[in-house]
């Protein structure tokens, strides 16, 4: 399978023709001039491929991978078997195109299926839709459908959720007519829901949140569905619910997250998969696409096929309830191969596994005099006072985010604690 597709200059002549365009920068004029760069500066001159690819490798060489990551903060570095990508490079998976002629794409939709059957049961939540693009896409989405649902303009997210995430919320709502409001965190570092929230579309919340923290999702479900009918939003680490009570559980309405910690390498932030499960009164209104499934005449062959979209999404944008008309397929299709590798069994011991590694790294800190900044129960992330090496630096409060995940050793536990150890003594 060759993946380097040119074309040729009379491909390209062809192309401007048929667009009256007399060059291929006037593709881009829709751009303002103050968001294009004249040219880039520092390029060397044009390599032949052999060249070219030692000048890569030369330049790769200079990243420093020699020490393991506790980073975390939303990507988290878990073992990938080799099977996941050997099973998604079969030619029946390997399109990201919308699978309209199901004939064609029975590896696609079989894939869109089991995803979405692996998410329910995940989250304990009736519906799920084909993937979002990340977790951030798929809060907002929920903020939408909230607001949609109640016909409501406020949604209250925590102060304890990514950052990532609701600058990304801010920016939905402020080209939707939304108003953000922001329920602060208490001194445990969990959401305090103490006061009803008014006029509410929805609760948004994250467990494990941003410091590691696990959230009281029964009691936030709860005050949310006592503010006089809002939703709530629990936004949550898959991998978490291999350990952790089911937001369907708790009384959840909606819950979205981030696929990676299931198959997909961190790889420097992308590509991502977000997951969209929700109570099946909402199902109509689920951004995106869902897969069904259903039989051939003499019903002895399963099949699948695209069973809702809202044709609002592609004609009749302005009365859409989303405009998310596309999916990440392949990297929804890591994590549902992820997940058949291990199932149930094995993802609760993975999961278990890095809990009780980064139980036995915060031990070994806090022997040292290094303090978590809550003493409140976590997953395989936390927080502490100190600014360290090789974790994730906070600003509000000040410290470290740490994560461990199954794959570090013990060996590489204790040198972290040692190099812990002297930046804390410096």
């Amino acid at each position: 399978m060759n993946s380097y597709i040119p074309q040729t200059a009379r491909e390209r002549e062809n192309m401007l023709a048929a667009l009256e365009l007399s060059h291929t920068g006037e593709l881009f004029s829709d751009i303002p001039p103050s968001c294009r760069a004249d040219g880039i500066s520092g390029l060397p001159e044009p390599l032949g491929e052999p060249a070219l690819r030692r000048l890569l490798e030369e330049m790769a060489g200079r990243n420093d991978i020699s020490e393991p990551l506790f980073i975390g903060a939303g990507l988290y570095d878990h073992y990938v078997p080799a099977a996941v990508d050997a099973l998604c490079a079969l030619p029946e998976f390997v399109t990201a195109y919308t699978p309209y002629q199901p004939e064609a794409s029975q590896g696609t939709l079989t894939g869109i299926f089991e995803f979405q059957t692996g998410m329910c049961r995940l989250t304990g939540l009736d519906v799920s839709n084909a993937s979002m693009y990340d977790a951030a896409t798929a809060a907002c989405e929920a903020m939408l459908l909230s607001a949609g649902a109640t016909k409501r303009k406020r949604a209250y997210i925590s102060a304890a959720v990514h950052p990532h995430i609701r600058e990304t919320a801010a920016a939905y709502a402020r080209f939707s007519g939304l108003e953000v409001a922001e329920i602060p965190f208490d001194g445990r570092g969990q959401t305090a829901l103490d006061t009803r929230p008014e006029e509410a579309a929805c609760v948004i919340f994250q467990s494990p949140n941003f410091f590691g923290v696990i959230e009281p999702m029964r009691s936030l479900a709860s005050a949310a569905a006592a503010a006089a009918g809002a939703l709530s939003v629990a936004i949550c680490d898959p991998l978490s619910l291999g350990l952790l009570e089911s937001p369907g559980m708790c009384g959840v309405d909606i819950a979205v997250g981030d696929c990676q910690p299931l198959g997909s390498p961190v790889s420097f932030g992308g590509p991502h998969a977000g997951y969209f499960c929700a109570k099946e009164k909402y199902l109509r209104r689920l951004p995106g696409r869902i897969a069904g499934e259903t039989a051939e005449l003499n019903g002895d062959k399963r099949g699948f096929v695209l069973t809702l979209q809202a044709r609002e999404q592609h004609i009749r944008r302005e009365k859409a309830t989303s405009n998310i008309c596309s999916n990440a397929a392949l990297s929804a299709l890591r994590a549902v191969v992820y997940l058949s590798l291990l199932g149930p069994r094995g993802l609760r011991e993975v999961a278990l596994t890095a809990a009780r590694k980064a139980a036995y790294l915060r031990s070994q800190l806090e022997e040292r005099g290094i303090k978590p900044l809550f003493n409140a129960p976590y997953f395989r992330e936390f927080a502490v006072e100190a600014v360290l090496p090789g974790a994730y630096p906070l600003h509000n409060p000040r410290g470290s985010l740490v994560a461990v995940t199954e794959k570090r050793t013990k060996t590489e536990i204790d040198a972290f604690v040692r190099r812990a150890e002297r930046r804390a003594a410096e």
